[in-house]
């Protein structure tokens, strides 16, 4: 739906389109999993509404890979595994045991830009979240279904990218059954466009009408 994909001007580049686009920064996010009393849930953290880039926004755990972490598969790994540990004190272990999900890249039209990989990660038996208050300010276990609801009700703000993820999860009926699921796929990435109409600007997933305008 289109309402659900706005961009905020400030975050698109400056020259129209006409310069080469900025080199995205490699990145790994962890969607961190439980199973609820009724249905599985996810980790949502609230970034600090005080912050430039993404403030009071929801998402999963995650940050650029640091350059002492290395290139590749393992370097995301071990990237997703610090932010977790960083941003809500939980020791996920082996990086070998995340669970490739997807990748997204940003938007070429968008001025900040992250190649990231997403993780599936089943939360360790008696682990006990906290955000430092300082990059992350609050936290919450939800179904993927009361994050949209949140969100479709002003709630909760998510970007498009988070969004995506929890409708594809939403379905799911446990932790186990997801990330079964997922062992079997083949992760390719995602590229969306800007697609700019008039004044106003928002995302478009490859496959989608407007994409290879």
């Amino acid at each position: 739906m289109a309402a659900e994909r706005p961009v905020p001007v400030d975050e698109l580049s400056g020259d129209g389109g006409a310069g080469p686009p900025a080199t995205p920064r490699q990145a790994a996010t962890v969607i961190l999993l439980r199973e609820g009393d009724e249905a599985l849930e996810v980790l949502l953290v609230q970034r600090n509404p005080a912050q430039r880039f993404m403030g009071g926004a929801w998402v999963f755990p995650g940050g650029a890979v640091d350059a002492h972490e290395g290139e590749g598969d393992l370097a995301h790994r071990l990237a997703g595994v610090r932010e977790v540990r960083e941003e809500v004190e939980v020791e996920l272990g082996d990086p070998a045991s995340l669970v490739r999900f997807s990748r997204w890249i940003t938007p070429e039209e968008v001025r900040i830009r992250f190649d990231t990989h997403f993780f599936l990660a089943l939360a360790p038996a008696g682990a006990a979240p906290r955000v430092d208050g300082d990059e992350c300010v609050d936290l919450r276990w939800v179904t993927p279904r009361e994050a949209l609801d949140a969100a479709a009700n002003g709630d909760m703000l998510l970007f498009f990218p988070t969004l995506k993820h929890l409708e594809q999860i939403e379905p799911f009926g446990s932790a186990r059954e997801l990330i079964e699921w997922a062992q079997r796929q083949d992760v390719r990435p995602v590229l969306p466009r800007v697609v700019h109409e008039g004044e106003t600007a928002r995302i478009v997933l490859p496959g989608e009408p407007g994409y290879e305008g």
